[in-house]
């Protein structure tokens, strides 16, 4: 039985074309800056997102974290939703390992954080309070749908951040599919902020690796921290390889799966207990509940994987899929027909 794994875009396998540039890549010592398969990459990444420099680390989770710790002191705070990565996915470290405090506002539907709301959470300058510096922001934003934020909002948390002299960060694990989603260029998407984290790892297939981009003294700060926190990397040549076939062949392949997530959104909403509203998804990624007489979740979930079909259940009763490179169209409908039957 082949199994269809719609746990995560982190489980796409690299291409036949990734693995032979990984195999040949030509490789020295990053942390010596000698790598010149890595520099290569760090530039392309650069350019596509129109900041000055990049660095390579080794996860998204990694990314975020140096980000935070090169815009910010201990006991310096950032914004950020209640539904964001940073917030729920990666272990507190701003927290732990930087001494940040996060000051955490309610994620709109779309992922966006309410202007009026971030301007009143704006710390005063105050004896008691920690000062706030970072606005941090998801793009497509994981947990409210897979939702890409637009260029208009950008611009406008990119006047408020001016207005009171603070940086905004954003998690753009999944930023193509953003930019390919509303058609426009990921530089438009990310024009107004002074850092942004994008994941080769997921969609994108290839098998290890994220992108932190932004201006020369921030990345040269940045790369810093990586070294302290363990992500000083030697011949990662081999990974970078991946990378940069990465955003040259697969970016505009995300367009399939967005068009896959429609397709098996539109059929398990018409299925008996399966609360899903089509409208709602933008990118890649399917959130829906079972509200079934006969059928539980849990029973759900299992008779699914007895089936080949593998999905999340993030909380009771509430499930994720998230379409990649390795799901067909038929087997989209596959996970239709299975769940079709379990729920009538």
């Amino acid at each position: 039985m082949n199994t269809i794994d719609l746990r995560s875009d982190t489980l796409t396998q690299p291409t036949k074309t990734m693995r032979k540039a990984m195999a040949e890549a030509e490789v020295g010592d990053d942390v010596f800056s000698e790598d010149p398969t890595v520099n290569r990459l760090e530039k392309i990444a650069a350019s596509r997102m129109g900041k000055e420099a990049a660095v390579f680390v080794p996860s998204g989770t990694m990314g975020n974290l140096i980000s935070m710790l090169s815009h910010c002191s201990r006991g310096d705070e950032v914004i950020l939703g209640d539904q964001s990565h940073i917030f729920l996915n990666e272990v507190g470290g701003i927290s732990a390992l930087g001494g940040i405090h996060p000051h955490i506002i309610s994620n709109e539907s779309d992922g966006t954080l309410n202007l009026e709301t971030v301007e009143k959470k704006i710390r005063a300058s105050d004896l008691h309070y920690p000062p706030t510096r970072v606005i941090a922001l998801e793009n497509t934003h994981n947990y409210c749908m897979g939702s890409p934020i637009k260029p208009e909002y950008m611009q406008q948390i990119g006047n408020l951040a001016k207005r009171y002299n603070l940086k905004i960060h954003i998690d753009g694990a999944r930023i193509f599919n953003a930019s390919v989603a509303m058609r426009v260029d990921v530089k438009d998407l990310v024009r107004e902020v002074d850092s942004v984290m994008f994941c080769l790892s997921k969609g994108l297939s290839a098998p290890v690796g994220s992108l932190v981009c932004g201006n020369k003294k921030f990345i040269d700060e940045a790369r810093k921290w990586r070294k302290m926190v363990g992500g000083g990397m030697r011949q990662s040549g081999h990974l970078a390889a991946a990378g940069i076939i990465a955003l040259g062949e697969l970016v505009n392949e995300l367009k399939k799966d967005h068009s896959n997530a429609q397709a098996l959104a539109q059929g398990l909403s018409m299925l008996r207990g399966i609360v899903l509203k089509p409208a709602l998804i933008k990118t890649n990624i399917i959130f829906f509940s079972l509200e079934h007489p006969a059928l539980s979740p849990e029973e759900y979930l299992k008779k699914l994987e007895l089936q080949g079909i593998k999905m999340l259940m993030i909380e009771p009763g509430v499930f994720r899929a998230v379409l990649h490179r390795e799901i067909s169209e038929f087997q989209v409908e596959q996970v239709i027909r299975t769940s079709e039957e379990l729920t009538k």
